[in-house]
């Protein structure tokens, strides 16, 4: 049997499984087999060459990806956010390649990125789709944009990005697989499973080669996010859902189309409405924070921040400012409310949080 053939029956065999207790089993291992069936066909279609990606250089303290169907608004949204001037038609694919803008907002210069809309199969080379999601796996945030009159778009954007191994909203399950020479497969858990049973866990293991592994579990994970860590190629990716073009329908419609959705936020690109909540939402779903340098021996510059991400150390920043600075660094000091007291002595793997002041020391 050809392998399309085979995705498809074993697709067609997790769709016609009601999942209980009793077929969680059968189905894990369906999901498994599915999941080998496609890295084989995602490897022989590499192989071939298929599809060209966009080259895209980053700039910017974040990048954000415009992605929906065609002619849904994202060339109109893209000369909103930016002052770039994006082809618009009322017409399919208007945009035929990538065409970057750049946001600024609360002193952060945020690239967006429009590129063709997808459609079903993206994820398999339909249209542009490949190069569209290779894209979006170099993205910090996607911004998925829905026309308010075709709501079942939704559903079909959501599964080609799966499909392309991105996650949306999602974090990695806390999991940690180490493959071992002997002993088989050892299971730890700090929680109670709710969804998997050993067995289960150890026969889709047993799918993917791993005869002999010691397994630790954080969470209570699904078959599918036990798959996603084994694979340990998943792009997790913070998203915002907008519908646009409310400017078309009755406000009740559109309030009928956010409560299926659980749309973020509601937008009419062309009449500029609601387009400062959303870059301010953009802002905020970047995880930016700002951080206000100081030289030695002189006041803070308190008028433009440095942009990071939350999360960011005292070593991310020095990467950022300059290539030699993390071999040159001595010490820092810190005001702001990532220091017990004012001025406080940090090395550099030291956290930091919003609107601290930082003074790098180097030797």
């Amino acid at each position: 049997m050809a392998k399309d053939a085979k995705i498809k029956e074993i697709e067609e065999r997790i769709a016609k499984t009601k999942y209980n207790k009793a077929t969680s089993h059968a189905v894990g291992l369906y999901k498994a087999q599915l999941a080998r069936l496609k890295e084989k066909e995602e490897l022989r279609s590499s192989k071939k060459g298929k599809g060209e990606g966009y080259t895209v250089r980053r700039t910017g303290d974040g990048t954000v990806l415009l992605l929906g169907f065609p002619s849904v608004g994202k060339s109109t949204l893209l000369n909103q956010l930016t002052n770039q001037e994006s082809a618009v038609a009322a017409y399919d694919f208007t945009t035929l390649t990538c065409i970057p803008g750049l946001l600024d907002h609360k002193h952060a210069k945020i690239q967006i990125l429009d590129v063709p809309g997808i459609v079903k199969g993206a994820a398999s080379g339909t249209g542009r789709g490949r190069e569209v999601l290779s894209v979006m796996r170099n993205a910090d945030l996607a911004l998925i944009i829905i026309d308010v009159n075709h709501p079942e778009h939704l559903p079909i954007i959501l599964k080609e990005v799966r499909d392309a191994h991105i996650r949306i909203n999602e974090k990695r399950p806390d999991v940690k697989i180490k493959k071992t020479a002997k002993d088989g497969v050892r299971i730890g858990k700090t929680v109670r499973l709710t969804r998997l049973d050993d067995e289960t866990i150890k026969d889709i293991l047993h799918e993917f080669r791993i005869n002999n592994a010691d397994v630790l579990i954080r969470a209570d994970i699904t078959d599918d996010q036990l798959i996603d860590c084994i694979e340990d190629n998943k792009k997790y990716l913070p998203g915002i859902l907008v519908l646009n073009k409310i400017d078309l329908v009755s406000p009740e419609r559109v309030s009928e189309v956010k409560r299926l959705l659980r749309s973020d936020l509601e937008i009419s690109a062309k009449n500029k409405v609601h387009i400062d909540e959303l870059k301010e939402l953009i802002f905020q779903r970047l995880n930016l924070i700002r951080l206000y340098m100081k030289e030695p021996g002189k006041p803070a510059d308190m008028q433009v921040p440095l942009i990071i991400f939350k999360g960011y150390t005292i070593e991310d920043v020095c990467n950022k400012l300059h290539k030699d600075f993390v071999q040159k660094f001595n010490f820092a000091r810190v005001w702001g409310k990532s220091a017990k007291f004012p001025g406080q002595r940090f090395l550099i793997k030291h956290l930091l949080l919003d609107e601290d002041v930082l003074e790098i020391h180097l030797r």
